[in-house]
């Protein structure tokens, strides 16, 4: 099961979180800082699961982005969720994608609901956005 997903700067600044288990909000800052602090210190020939306190971290770097998703099953499944996340975000915005925050938990939330795995073919997770661009454009 999926416990939370962060997307983190080389910086270390959270730029979406998405939580699927109660975690106070007073935790989550202290929890997203420890996890990226613990994920960007690692050097790059590492391994990209990660043992944490009760779960386990997944996490791929994108350029300047991170991706970290906290676990408590099957790391190789979670590890081309996270790929097959970052191609879908690539297929439909074709740069930035700090701008459009909202349509990335759009994307998320077609992939991953409840902390289980619902969908991974790209074409029905952006058919949503389509639809919504198609209705803002007419």
């Amino acid at each position: 099961m999926i416990k939370f997903v962060l997307m983190v700067n080389r910086q270390g600044q959270t730029r979406l979180s998405r939580y699927y288990h109660s975690v106070e909000l007073s935790r989550r800052a202290a929890l997203e800082a420890d996890v990226v602090r613990y994920c960007l210190s690692r050097k790059k020939d590492q391994c990209s699961f990660v043992e944490y306190k009760d779960f386990k971290l997944v996490y791929r770097q994108y350029a300047a982005l991170y991706i970290v998703v906290g676990i408590t099953d099957s790391e190789l499944s979670i590890y081309e969720l996270v790929h097959n996340f970052v191609e879908v975000l690539d297929k439909y915005f074709s740069r930035v994608i700090m701008f459009n925050l909202d349509r990335v938990h759009i994307i998320l939330d077609e992939m991953i609901q409840n902390g289980h795995i619902v969908e991974t073919n790209k074409s029905r997770i952006l058919a949503p956005l389509t639809t919504i661009d198609k209705m803002v454009d007419s």
